[in-house]
Parts: structure tokens; C-alpha cells; sequence
């Protein structure tokens, strides 16, 4: 079983975090949402999260550790993303997780914060419009497309192409997962 984590924060698209987290548990994962101080937050549509009676606690972001997660997804909605960014915490823990070559996926506007970690610089990414100069002063190379991956990077331009988004996620953690030496457990 592989280990996710969605970090957000009050204001996120509610598209963007309800596609991706019902994806990654249909496909097995353990699935955390962190947000600050782990306290529950309400999406740009009113989606509150914790989403459903099902679900997990919000984790904090001090709970945040690379050893524990195989992927990180970084959501939208200009606001969580612009709250999100500040916080040191997660800044550290987003340029810990692609030192390690873990996978780092952001979705809309979700690579603000992966600008903040300093993530980006000479990666192919591909830009929601309002965020191409971000991108490109970051000192990535920003291209027209969907989806783009680049090595344990992934970006997406715009939360209709969530479904491409999540297929990229999922390819790249059971690439890095296959060119592991080490057995994963079972769960």
C-alpha cells in the first residue's frame, strides 16, 4: 500500500481535493489530508474537510514526514495554495520530498507552494494561465499542455484534467516504486 498526502488549507478547490483523494484511496492508498495545526477547513464550494463520516482527522503540518509518504498532491483554489505556501513547515517538507525523489504533484494552483519549496527551477511544468510568470520566474520551463511529468515532478494546468493528473501520479509512484531495492510491505 502507498502513502499520500493532501495538503491544503481553507479556501482549496473543492474539485481538485474530492477527485484526487477518492482516486488515490480507490486505488489502495492510505490517504492523509494535512492542513494547518490540522484543524478542519471548508472548501472555495462549501466541501468541508474532513469530507465524510469515513474520513480520517486532518493531520497537521508538523505531522508531516518524508519516510511516511510516497506522494505528495498539492492542491488548488488560489487561496489554499497562497495560505499553504507561507508556512515554513511545509515549504521544508515539499523540497525534503524531491530531494528524496519522492513524487511531488500540483494541481491548478497548487505549485505555487512547490515555487515557494524552490522545487521548480529548470523543470519542464506546464501553468494554469494566471500562474505562467510565477512559473517561468521560478526558472521553470513552462510548456502548453495538460499534465507534464518530469522525473518525481508533476504538474497540471487546470482541474478539468484531473483525471490525466491522477493517472500521471499513480504511473510515476509505481515507476519509483519498481526501481526500489527495498520490498514494500503488503498492507
Amino acid at each position: 500500500m502507498y502513502n499520500a498526502v493532501i495538503i491544503t488549507g481553507p479556501g482549496f478547490q473543492d474539485h481538485d481535493v474530492v477527485y484526487t483523494y477518492y482516486r488515490l484511496k480507490e486505488e489502495g492508498y492510505n490517504v492523509d489530508i494535512a492542513t494547518k495545526e490540522g484543524k478542519p477547513v471548508i472548501g472555495k464550494y462549501n466541501v468541508p474537510l474532513p469530507m465524510d463520516k469515513t474520513a480520517k482527522p486532518n493531520i497537521p503540518f508538523t505531522d508531516l514526514s518524508v519516510d511516511k509518504y510516497d506522494v505528495v498532491i498539492l492542491t488548488g483554489g488560489h487561496e489554499a495554495p497562497d495560505r499553504v505556501r507561507q508556512d515554513k513547515t511545509v515549504l521544508a517538507f515539499v523540497k525534503a520530498m524531491d530531494e528524496a525523489g519522492k513524487i511531488v504533484a500540483g494541481l491548478c494552483h497548487g505549485p505555487w507552494i512547490m515555487i515557494s519549496a524552490k522545487v521548480l527551477k529548470g523543470r519542464t511544468v506546464c501553468a494554469y494561465v494566471g500562474m505562467v510568470d510565477d512559473m517561468v520566474n521560478s526558472g521553470a520551463n513552462v510548456v502548453d499542455a495538460e499534465v507534464i511529468t518530469d522525473g518525481n515532478i508533476i504538474t497540471c494546468s487546470y482541474y478539468g484534467y484531473v483525471g490525466k493528473f491522477m493517472k500521471a501520479v499513480f504511473s510515476a509512484v509505481e515507476g519509483r516504486a519498481s526501481q526500489q531495492p527495498a520490498i514494500r510491505a503488503a498492507a
